[in-house]
């Protein structure tokens, strides 16, 4: 399992562009020589998710930018498609990186994959601050946990 001071494994995630063709993101694009806020998330769309993880980051962007965080990016095991349209639906096109694992590899590389009942293989909700590609700060929430008190925009404000 990642932990603070691992750099990221390689690999890539699956992206829509705005003209509706795929594209795969090399990992090293989204984090070398950055400062970059990572959340994973366990499905677009999913209540917590949509309703309680996420939003708090779109309406901070411009907080986290002004501390010196470079980009936020957005995991999950979905596709491509439906991360496009999540961004949209979130407002956050355009502010966030909503990336694709829809196999769960790259999850799996974290050592963050999880089996949940009647959801299939996901990725464990996390945050973390990476710089230049080396985990800074790692933030899980509690096991069975149903709201976020560790992993929001919260406690991400705190630690850049």
């Amino acid at each position: 399992m990642i932990k603070v001071g691992d750099r990221l494994p390689e690999g890539a995630f699956r992206v829509k562009n705005g003209d509706g063709t795929a594209a795969e993101v090399p990992a090293g694009q989204l984090f070398d020589g950055q400062t970059v806020v990572l959340v994973g998330v366990p499905g677009a769309f999913t209540s917590t998710c949509h309703n309680a993880h996420i939003p708090q980051f779109v309406a901070n962007v411009a907080t986290l930018k002004a501390k010196g965080v470079d980009r936020i990016v957005v995991l999950a095991v979905n596709d491509h498609h439906v991360m496009k349209v999540w961004g949209e639906a979130l407002g956050g096109a355009g502010k966030i990186d909503f990336v694709a694992d829809g196999e769960a590899n790259y999850a799996r590389a974290l050592g963050l994959d999880v089996d949940i009942p009647g959801l299939g293989k996901r990725v464990k909700r996390f945050s973390a601050l990476v710089k230049d590609g080396v985990v800074t700060t790692l933030n899980f929430e509690p096991d069975g946990g149903k709201g976020i008190s560790t992993t929001g925009a919260a406690t991400m404000l705190e630690q850049v």
